[in-house]
């Protein structure tokens, strides 16, 4: 059953007048204005909306620094009783500062701080229909929505849109309703026609720039960017033609993470948007590292406890906290893909719980969205897995971001959250600020993941400056069997377990494959799967990317690269004092461990081959240190 659509929107509306009494006093402004411009600091992106005199259109530009990141572009939408996009008129704003804290359970860093200023500006058509458009800016980003107070009945679209300088380098993906498009570099003039994700980056002179949405519910429906070959315009195209609506609306917002590229691959923009956590006992969510079995057994080993029960042996030996059971478990045993009507009596899951519990192994298992697509269903399966004493459920198979799935996706949040299972969503959107307002969302896939065959070495260099700077993302790293199905080396595979944030990270290789290569199955003995901080030590979209994530007083490295083998000069800016460094790296041989001690700031140096990369862990030296490994 569906979420009425009244409550969604009211629930909506409430924490949009909740938020506009947070911190920061907002005050009116009654003058007969033209344009506005919007904030946080000198140095920081800033918003200038215009309003034209003669159509009454309204339009938004960006700039940093005083150079072009967004020139102007269309901003308006248009319901069945009401065009809010021309013929409007200036009545008031008011501006307010935004100032939170808060932690999230997972992702680049736990605590969060919040700064922006805000502006809302009221419109109205000569009709008396009203539009409110309100902006923020923060040091990373600006976004809008639009606000309206009263009902005009559903929404047709949006004439919303982003112009880019045509020359701007842009890096896209082709849109699917899963979100596992590659991402591919073109300009933003000369990109194919065609719709591509949300989430595309750009350069200008005025930096990076990342677009993308955040609070997206069912009160509303998700959006594309389409564009036409030699246009320099990305407008955004809505899942549903009519999105419906019976009382006053806040559509997501509409944002753009801008900065230096360091600053928007760590940026937490979209989160810091998005609306506070609806779960205030979160003890029971914990991010963890897992032996995913799908990718090393298959379908076999869906079907078997025995199979399973050595993936939990194996995992306990390595001090891994997880083990995922993916599809088959519940199928009956001659037909695949039919789902056994007994399952709840015959099922070997409380057996394997039972199994792992006694290890320390807590098991997550996966389900196809058509088995919980109704509240009759969720009613019988998740007090079910609850009652067994499963961890967490891995969804699958939603593939869309209509209105009717995105009300599916409001209920299902809801109901594993009270029944304290977390939540991996697979062939899904991607995260637009879900992770903040749903704590046990640990990942998302929406990525061309490691099960595809025809990912790119520069593909998998792009994903930490686009997909993964929006959430989590399930990106299955760690498939060593893979050998000529994937186009990295192993050092780079092992890298991918830092260079991609993930809640639950999932670990897809055969334990033959981990044993094969002692160094990085030790080194996933370290990883954690929540961090502290973030930094972007080097990096270009489709060419190289390394990261640091630190956990407590270490500082995890993961290096990739696309191209020629080279010898890669990676700055450690991780802070001051002398660092132990530990780095995998691909030898003749295999892979190879490189110690090092440096001081912070220094840079070291890395051997790669081609289409390669490198993994490590740096920790603070002393005298007698030998080892980041504990």
């Amino acid at each position: 059953m569906a979420v009425p659509i009244r409550t969604a929107v009211a629930g909506l509306c409430a924490g949009l007048v909740a938020a506009l009494l947070t911190t920061g006093p907002a005050r009116a402004e009654h003058r007969d204005e033209r344009a506005w411009t919007v904030s946080a600091a000198a140095q920081a992106p800033r918003a200038r909306i215009s309003l034209d005199d003669d159509t009454g259109r309204l339009s938004l530009s960006v700039t940093r620094d005083g150079r072009t990141v967004i020139e102007p572009s269309p901003v308006g939408i248009v319901t069945e009783r009401a065009d809010l996009s021309r013929d409007l008129r200036f009545l008031h704003r008011k501006s307010r500062t935004v100032d939170e804290r808060y932690r999230t359970t997972s992702g680049k860093r736990l605590d969060r701080r919040v700064r922006m200023n805000e502006t809302r500006l009221a419109f109205a058509t000569p009709a008396g229909a009203r539009l409110d458009l309100v902006v923020r800016a923060s040091a990373d980003g600006v976004a809008y929505r639009y606000v309206l107070p009263a009902a005009h009945g559903d929404v047709l679209g949006e004439t919303s849109a982003f112009t880019l300088p045509p020359d701007a380098d842009a890096w896209l993906g082709t849109y699917r309703p899963d979100n596992e498009g590659q991402f591919v570099r073109y300009t933003a003039a000369t990109a194919p026609t065609g719709d591509y994700s949300h989430q595309a980056l750009f350069a200008t002179d005025g930096g990076y720039t990342l677009l993308a949405e955040s609070d997206l519910t069912g009160a509303y429906s998700g959006a594309r960017l389409a564009h036409d070959q030699g246009t320099k315009t990305y407008r955004v195209k809505l899942a549903d033609d009519r999105v419906a609506t019976d009382g006053p609306l806040a559509t997501p917002w509409r944002a753009m993470v801008t900065g230096d590229l360091a600053t928007v691959t760590r940026s937490t923009f979209t989160d810091d948007l998005a609306p506070a956590a609806q779960i205030t006992d979160t003890s029971w969510i914990r991010p963890g590292t897992v032996l995913w079995t799908w990718l090393a057994g298959g379908r076999p080993a869906g079907q078997s406890l025995a199979a399973q029960q050595a993936y939990v042996d194996y995992a306990a030996e390595r001090n891994w906290p997880y083990e995922a059971v993916d599809a088959g478990w519940y199928f009956k045993a001659d037909e695949w893909d039919t789902t056994d009507p007994d399952w709840q009596t015959t099922s070997w899951i409380p057996e394997l719980v039972e199994y792992g519990r006694a290890k320390g192994v807590g098991i997550i298992v996966w389900i196809h969205q058509r088995d919980l697509d109704t509240p009759e269903e969720r009613a019988r399966w998740l007090p079910t897995l609850e009652r067994w004493g499963v961890k967490g459920v891995k969804i699958d198979f939603m593939d869309s971001e209509a209105q009717p799935m995105l009300r599916w996706y409001d209920a299902v949040l809801r109901e594993t959250a009270a029944h304290h299972l977390m939540v991996n969503f697979h062939g899904s959107t991607v995260p637009k600020g879900i992770q903040r307002t749903w704590p046990h969302v640990m990942t998302l896939e929406g990525v061309a993941g490691e099960e595809k065959r025809t990912n790119t070495a520069a593909h998998l260099t792009t994903l930490p400056f686009t997909r993964n700077v929006i959430g989590s993302m399930d990106f299955t790293p760690g498939a060593f069997q893979r050998v000529g199905l994937r186009p990295n080396s192993d050092a780079a595979e092992a890298g991918l377990a830092v260079a991609y944030e993930s809640g639950l990270q999932m670990f897809a290789g055969t334990p033959e494959s981990y044993d094969a290569r002692p160094l990085a199955r030790d080194f996933f003995d370290q990883v954690p799967a929540a961090w502290d901080d973030t930094r972007l030590l080097a990096g270009r979209p489709g060419e190289e990317a390394v990261l640091a994530r630190r956990s407590g007083d270490r500082w995890f490295l993961g290096g990739v690269y696309a191209g020629a083998a080279r010898r890669a000069e990676v700055p450690l800016t991780v802070g001051a004092g002398r660092w132990l460094v530990e780095t995998i790296q691909d030898g003749a041989d295999g892979l190879v461990r490189v110690s090092r001690v440096l001081r912070g700031g220094d840079t070291f140096a890395v051997d790669v081959v081609a289409n390669g990369g490198f993994a490590g862990i740096a920790c603070p030296w002393r005298p007698g240190v030998t080892s980041c490994h504990r």
